[in-house]
């Protein structure tokens, strides 16, 4: 994997209004910055937005998406195009790993966009914390030789099946009939056919499929899509609370320098309070750096 050297003041994962407005606060208090994104999310799928402050017409949210990152790149910020599986804090700087690439940061800045949604399989939300886990560096030792699935087709369930291999006796990655999206080089277990539920009623037992035939596991990882905000919180040791990220006024974490923002900390999901949101954050980052870190 390549590390980049580089430790950034500002390491902000997401380039959505919540991530590019932290950065341009940051930039404009002297800060170096390294932004990393994966998608556009929410923003890039709506047509025109016209409720947003001092745009004299509507503009895609594509072209306000672009406008932004370029905004940010004019003040300085290193923008990169990666997908973020993992995030690390060894105690002075937190680390956030990508399947090729790992970036740095003082401080960091959660703006990954709202959580994916979950697939409605039935007995999902009842088994989650009894067999059904998010975080595969969090509760693998829990599985020490015992056989797991992972549900997901991305990258992210590749990080958290390698991740399981290490402890697990078996792996089976579940893609509910969708195609894989990596090369399984490590040879784990693809099963490929539609998921129909969840089989355990105080525990997780296992999965039925669409055919009506079933498999057993003694545990599931959900790893659907690109890793959320919350599943890296959890990562890097995040307190939570009722299945919520734990945040302060400022919209730092439990983590002294883990800051998140935007639409992944929930409320009012729109592009004016994101922004705000980031801003917040970031001067309440920036504080934090001056205090502690220089």
């Amino acid at each position: 994997m390549n590390m980049e050297k580089k430790v950034y003041d500002f390491l902000i994962i997401g380039y959505g209004p919540a991530g590019i407005s932290a950065a341009l606060y940051a930039l404009r208090s002297g800060h170096s910055v390294q932004i990393v994104g994966y998608d556009g999310g929410a923003l890039a799928k709506a047509h025109l937005i016209e409720n947003y402050y001092g745009l004299a017409t509507p503009v895609s949210g594509k072209e306000l998406l672009e406008i932004g990152k370029s905004q940010a790149r004019q003040l300085g910020a290193e923008i990169s195009e990666d997908e973020i599986t993992d995030l690390f804090f060894d105690g002075n700087v937190f680390v956030a790993s990508s399947k090729e690439k790992q970036y740095s940061g003082s401080v960091c800045i959660l703006a990954t966009g709202a959580a994916r949604k979950k697939q409605p399989f039935v007995g999902l939300s009842k088994l989650e914390g009894h067999g059904v886990s998010y975080c595969a560096v969090c509760d693998a030792f829990f599985y020490r030789k015992k056989n797991v699935a992972v549900l997901g087709s991305g990258e992210y369930a590749l990080h958290e099946a390698s991740e399981l291999k290490q402890v697990a006796a078996s792996v089976t990655i579940l893609t509910n009939g969708n195609e894989l999206e990596f090369e399984n080089t490590e040879g784990f277990i693809i099963e490929n056919r539609k998921i129909e539920s969840l089989l355990g009623n105080e525990k997780f037992e296992g999965i039925r499929f669409a055919d009506n035939t079933e498999n057993l596991y003694d545990g599931l990882f959900v790893a659907i899509g690109s890793a959320s905000a919350t599943d890296l919180a959890r990562k890097a040791g995040a307190a939570f609370e009722n299945a919520k990220l734990v945040l302060d006024e400022n919209f730092q974490s439990s983590i002294p320098g883990l800051f998140a923002a935007g639409d992944c900390t929930g409320g009012t999901l729109q592009i004016a309070v994101a922004v705000a949101e980031g801003a917040k954050a970031a001067l309440a980052a920036n504080k934090f750096l001056r205090e502690n870190l220089k």
